[in-house]
C-alpha cells in the first residue's frame, strides 16, 4: 500500500496492532490490523481475505519459562498483541493446567524474568531470540496452538467498526488489499533487504518468517482456527490486558 497500486487507495500510520485496536475504538482510524481478541470485544468486522495467521511455528510469538510449565505462576507479558497474551492464557491453561498472573513489561527478556516466572515475548524482539541457545524453556506459541487444535492461528485481521467498514464496497475493499499482499509478495526480495537492514536482523531469518512462518491469505482452514480461538476465548475469565 506504500509503494504498488494502492499507493493513493489509504491514508496510512504505522503502530502495532493492539494501538491499531485503540485507534478504531478512539475513532481515530477506520480501519486497522487488529488483534483478534481485540476485534472479539469491539465486535469489529473483518475485512475479508488477509491477515496474520500461521500453520504451525510462527516464530515471533515465544513464551520463554525459567520453571517448569506447571509451575508458571506469573507471566510479564509484552503488550504489542493481546491476541498473543490471550493464546498464551489458552495453551498455559489447556496444555498445562496453570493460570498466571500476567502483566505488560518492557519487552527486554533478562527483566522480564527478574520479576515473572515466564515472558512473553512478540515480533521484533521475539526474532532476535534465538531459541535453541536459550538456558530456559522456550515455547512457540504457533507451534502449541498446532499441536492443541489441529488448525492454523489467525493473530490479527483488517477490520474496523461495521459503519467504517461498509463505507466502501466490500469486493472493491477486499481486492485492495488482495492487490496490495500480492504486489508485497512480488517484491519480497526488496522487502527483505530493506527490513533486515532496518531491523538487524539476519536476511534469511527475515525472509523465513515472511514466506514460510507468517501466512498472509485467510482461507476457509484459518477460519476453522479462528472459529476454534473465539470458542475457547469465550470461555476465559480473565480481562483482556
Amino acid at each position: 500500500m506504500q509503494h504498488g497500486p494502492q499507493t493513493n487507495d489509504f491514508k496510512l500510520e504505522f503502530c502495532v496492532p493492539s494501538e491499531c485496536a485503540r485507534r478504531i475504538e478512539a475513532g481515530r482510524a477506520d480501519l486497522g490490523i487488529v488483534p483478534v481478541a481485540e476485534m472479539e470485544r469491539q465486535g469489529l468486522e473483518p475485512v475479508p481475505g488477509t491477515g496474520i495467521a500461521c500453520h504451525g511455528a510462527v516464530r515471533s510469538i515465544l513464551l520463554i519459562s525459567k520453571v517448569e510449565p506447571r509451575e508458571i505462576r506469573t507471566l510479564a507479558a509484552d503488550s504489542g498483541s493481546r491476541t498473543s497474551v490471550q493464546l498464551a492464557r489458552i495453551i498455559l491453561e489447556e496444555r498445562f493446567g496453570v493460570t498466571p498472573v500476567s502483566f505488560e513489561h518492557a519487552p527486554d527478556l533478562g527483566p522480564m524474568l527478574e520479576v515473572a516466572d515466564a515472558a512473553l515475548l512478540i515480533g521484533d524482539e521475539a526474532l532476535r531470540v534465538e531459541p535453541g541457545a536459550l538456558a530456559y524453556s522456550c515455547f512457540d506459541l504457533g507451534a502449541e496452538w498446532l499441536s492443541l487444535t489441529g488448525l492454523p492461528m489467525v493473530f490479527a485481521l483488517w477490520a474496523g467498526r461495521t459503519e467504517a467498514v461498509r463505507r466502501w464496497d466490500s469486493d472493491l475493499l477486499a481486492r485492495s488489499f488482495s492487490g496490495s499482499l500480492d504486489f508485497g509478495m512480488a517484491h519480497m526480495d526488496e522487502i527483505v533487504a530493506q527490513e533486515s537492514a532496518r531491523r538487524q536482523l539476519a536476511p534469511a531469518l527475515v525472509r523465513d518468517y515472511l514466506t514460510r512462518n507468517i501466512v498472509f491469505r485467510i482461507g476457509p482452514r484459518e477460519q476453522e482456527g479462528l472459529a476454534a480461538f473465539r470458542k475457547l476465548l469465550r470461555s476465559e475469565t480473565v480481562p483482556s490486558l
